[in-house]
């Protein structure tokens, strides 16, 4: 299975509960279709965006920037996209494929 990395802006004035939530939600999507969460990685919270970004009727200047990185089939990454554009918790996510072996990822010497 490849290595996707979700990378996803959320609201900045979310509460604890509620970024739990979302991240917890995330994650069943992909555990649920058969993939592996890999880990989170929280750039920051309550950053000023590059632009005022516009989603859900309502114009967004600051937000939580977050990764989810995770092993899985293409489909499922669609299905993820799919559920987070309709929350109204996220602004903006996007999946890069980091690699598609981990033998890739991994520097692996045999002369040692």
């Amino acid at each position: 299975m490849p290595l996707y990395e979700l990378v996803c802006i959320s609201r900045a004035k979310m509460t604890q509960g509620s970024m739990k939530d979302l991240l917890k939600k995330s994650a069943l999507t992909v555990l649920d279709r058969g993939g592996a969460v890999r880990g989170f990685v929280n750039i920051g919270r309550e950053q000023m965006l590059p632009y005022r970004m516009k989603r859900h009727m309502e114009y967004h200047t600051h937000g939580s920037f977050w990764l989810m990185h995770y092993f899985s089939n293409p489909k499922t990454s669609q299905v993820l996209l799919d559920q987070l554009k309709l929350d109204a918790r996220v602004i903006r996510c996007n999946v890069v494929k980091v690699t598609d072996k981990l033998s890739q990822m991994v520097n692996t010497d045999e002369s040692l």
